[in-house]
């Protein structure tokens, strides 16, 4: 990531006179290569109420018994009705919870693009390649090691090794957000655990909204942010490696050396119809539209919003063999940093649609409460 604090300098000769834009456009659709495939919302048929389950929070999280398999509804009869409904609880629920599982690598490579591809990925998008990982190049896409030992050695999301911020917070984001176009669903599953320690926690970027006053939302509805990752240049240089100038990473649009992206500060999530922020200290950097002062009060404000208000958030305690399923497009996470011993897992993400903002959005409350639902 770019140092934040940047100055710029411009010569303006005395008879100038500029307005500061202080809109951006947010309302751009995205079309070909990254447009979701779907009609509208999807509704969820409640195939997947008969597993063991409870939710979590009020807001955010359901947690499945060991007799919901991940691996086994791959071959279920009705796979794609299960899977298609997986998908649609995720989008609502924000992150999902599977204790004891089985699924192998492979297995957890075919599930998530199944729940991408119901859920309306497009048809050039595919399985997300991080750009710095040891599955790139000619072994392709493939689930990406998670460990705290290649974390320490690398810096990562933490920038360890960088003179940034030592608050745990700043770990907050959403897989990729610094590419064109960012993954939908991720999944994650640990093997190795800490004997404490190491827990993960999300929160749901949905709620937050109903945090902000309705005359703020309105303005925030007009802004977009940069999304910056290229900090993962130093990253790959510890480990000895480059990113990549011709790789493509899961869709076309998201290929080059680059890693930073421009998208709405409010994003619609095609799978639900609702909006929710999108923005984070992790891979934020400057949010567009605004002056560079007003672009520090409002990245501060935007982060103390998600942190202070715990309401809207969940921390899960993991065992060896369980997964978490995400919705990266209305949530954020982050490892809780608190260990010293090796953690690793597998994650496999899919990549999604390029992230846009429908002035047909609704807010989660406000659609709930037509569904006549709780959540």
């Amino acid at each position: 990531m770019a140092p934040i604090a940047l100055t710029q300098t411009e010569s303006v000769s005395p008879a100038q006179v500029h307005t500061l834009k202080l809109k951006g456009d947010a309302t751009e659709t995205p079309t070909g290569v990254a447009q979701n495939t779907l009609k509208g919302p999807l509704e969820y048929k409640g195939t997947l109420e008969e597993y063991s389950h409870f939710e979590v929070t009020p807001s955010i999280g359901r947690e499945f018994g060991s007799d919901l398999q991940l691996s086994q509804l791959l071959k279920a009869d009705n796979s794609d009705d299960l899977i298609r409904d997986l998908a649609v609880l995720i989008s609502r629920r924000g992150v999902c919870f599977f204790r004891a599982q089985d699924v192998s690598q492979d297995e957890m490579m075919q599930l998530q693009k199944k729940i991408s591809t119901l859920a309306g990925q497009p048809k050039d998008s595919n399985m997300c390649i991080h750009p710095v990982s040891e599955n790139t190049g000619e072994m392709g896409a493939k689930t990406q090691l998670i460990s705290a030992e290649m974390q320490r050695k690398g810096g990562g999301i933490m920038r360890l090794h960088d003179d940034v911020s030592r608050w745990a917070s700043r770990a907050f984001h959403s897989d990729v957000s610094f590419e064109k176009v960012p993954s939908d669903y991720s999944m994650l599953k640990v093997n190795v655990l800490p004997p404490s320690g190491g827990d993960t926690q999300w929160i749901n970027c949905y709620d937050i909204l109903d945090k902000i006053s309705p005359s703020m939302l309105e303005y925030f509805k007009t802004l977009k942010a940069d999304h910056n990752a290229n900090f993962f240049h130093q990253e790959a240089a510890n480990h000895g490696k480059t990113v990549s100038k011709t790789m493509i990473r899961g869709n076309p649009l998201n290929v080059g050396d680059d890693l930073s992206a421009h998208h709405p500060l409010i994003r619609t999530n095609p799978v639900t119809g609702w909006n929710a922020l999108y923005y984070s200290y992790g891979f934020g950097s400057r949010i567009q539209g605004v002056t560079y002062d007003e672009h520090l009060m409002l990245r501060d404000y935007l982060t103390q919003l998600c942190l202070n208000n715990f309401d809207c958030s969940v921390r899960f305690r993991w065992e060896a063999g369980s997964v978490a399923i995400w919705d990266n497009r209305s949530t954020l996470h982050s490892a809780t940093f608190d260990y010293a011993e090796e953690r690793s897992g597998d994650r496999a993400s899919s990549i999604g649609e390029q992230p846009y903002f429908s002035p047909e959005g609704k807010q989660k409350s406000e659609a709930l409460r037509a569904e006549g639902k709780k959540w």
